[in-house]
């Protein structure tokens, strides 16, 4: 019979063989599943493994070749564009790949199916990144095609303009356009594809060629300011009664901005617009109407009495004041002036000779002050005096005149054509009549001695001299 000691022992060891055996079946089934899966990782993956983010976690080689195989054929770039368009460029037509062509092998040579527990600690084994390639020549021709680039479509980015309007310069705002930069927009495709993202947007890049200048520009608005303060000018010419307004509506056709917002006068431009002044206020040379003393009328011209506008310093002038935004009135600058304005710019005060009647009279303030018979140039020998008004340059006492085979001395010297004055001659008794046509002077205009004192007593220098005939 067994004593309870014997019992008690015999339990113990039954339970310590129970224990044992326990840890082996444990132990060998550990063995079991740790080969188990060193014989499944030898043609899989760790777990935990990704490719280029895609996780392949216990996939095998063959899965993975196929499933990056497809993954890398239906890759495509979303292009988004202006207006809400979409284009796509797709991985077939550039050629794109894998630089293993496929193969994934690297990764799984890292990864020794002995150690698969170690990926639950070392993800170095468990990552790969694996570079693609394309064809550069496919690309860029894939890109070319891009209805973007298609010149039907293209909408150019257009600088912000000035238009001059009734009251001045306003700003006509920027188009922004369409127009892509190819070399930005390659870039970031080829980039896209070695990072394999899906999507550019165009506006999120900066891909727009873009205009130089908006309407905000510091540029554009001081061009506006300058351009302002010129035709906000007003310039009013006076002519006697006559005026001629300048302002904004003529101004603003001198004016050109150019392509950096610099404002340029056009002065050629200017010059017409002193030109057609001259032309109609300048009157040295041009035909007047005459009512002589007889009570004839007729029309003369030639000469050079009247008025005549410096056109070179007036249009300096006119530029000056219009850049300084002036309001003005003003007479242009005169190279000469006449003694009245209008058709009539003889006015009142004039010496009036008729070549044929040989007579002269000088009127003053239009009162006549003296008349007599004069001698004018011998017609015969080819002297006779010029038909015109002209003005008289300046009068001199006790003059000597000098001509080939001659010299008189006069007491009243007063020319008005080149060499050709009025002047005492004391050297004739008669005046008048047809001694002009064989006997006459060089040109000038004989006068008897009263007639001339009294006229270089009473007249100005640039007082006008009509001849007629």
């Amino acid at each position: 019979m067994e004593t309870k000691v014997e019992k008690s022992t015999l339990g113990l060891i039954k339970k310590h063989k129970n224990i044992v055996v326990g840890i082996i079946i444990s132990i060998l089934t550990l063995l079991v599943i740790y080969f188990g899966m060193v014989i499944f990782f030898m043609n899989h993956f760790y777990f935990g493994s990704v490719i280029n983010c895609i996780n392949v976690s216990c996939e095998s080689v063959e899965d993975v070749n196929k499933q990056m195989t497809t993954e890398i054929n239906t890759y495509k770039i979303n292009i988004k564009e202006r207006g809400g368009k979409n284009e796509q460029i797709k991985a077939g037509e550039v050629g794109l790949k894998y630089n293993s062509d496929g193969k994934f092998n690297e990764l799984k040579d890292r990864q020794n199916p002995y150690k698969w527990i170690s990926s639950f600690f070392n993800i170095e084994d468990s990552k790969m990144i694996e570079g693609v390639k394309y064809d550069k020549n496919l690309l860029k021709k894939r890109v070319d095609k891009l209805t973007c680039f298609n010149s039907d479509y293209i909408i150019e980015p257009k600088n912000p303009s000035l238009k001059y309007t009734g009251n001045g310069y306003v700003i006509v705002g920027e188009v922004s356009g369409n127009k892509v930069n190819k070399d930005i927009l390659y870039d970031n495709v080829t980039g896209a594809i070695l990072n394999e993202k899906n999507t550019i947007n165009l506006e999120s890049i900066n891909c727009y060629v873009k205009p130089s200048y908006t309407l905000n520009s510091p540029k554009v608005i001081e061009a506006k300011n300058k351009l302002n303060k010129y035709v906000f000018s007003k310039i009013t010419y006076t002519f006697g009664g006559n005026k001629e307004l300048l302002d904004g509506s003529e101004i603003n056709k001198w004016l050109t901005v150019d392509k950096k917002f610099e404002v340029t006068f056009n002065e050629k431009e200017v010059e017409k617009y002193i030109d057609v002044l001259s032309q109609n206020y300048s009157t040295i040379g041009k035909d007047r109407n005459f009512v002589t003393s007889s009570g004839n009328a007729i029309k003369i011209g030639g000469g050079d009495y009247g008025w005549s506008i410096n056109n070179v310093k007036e249009t300096q002038a006119l530029i000056s004041i219009i850049k300084e935004g002036k309001t003005i009135s003003k007479e242009p600058t005169y190279i000469q002036t006449a003694l009245a304005h209008g058709k009539n710019d003889i006015g009142n005060t004039y010496v009036e000779i008729d070549l044929k009647a040989q007579h002269l009279w000088f009127y003053k303030n239009g009162s006549l002050i003296v008349q007599g018979d004069i001698v004018t140039g011998n017609i015969g020998s080819n002297h006779g005096t010029p038909d015109g008004i002209y003005r008289l340059k300046y009068k001199e006492k006790n003059a000597t005149l000098v001509g080939q085979g001659y010299a008189s001395p006069v007491d009243f010297w007063m020319p008005f054509n080149g060499g050709i004055g009025i002047h005492d001659a004391s050297w004739r008794s008669v005046f008048g009549g047809k001694i002009y046509k064989s006997n006459g002077s060089h040109g000038c205009i004989n006068s008897p001695y009263y007639l001339a004192k009294a006229i270089f007593d009473n007249i100005d220098t640039g007082s006008p001299v009509v001849c007629y005939s």
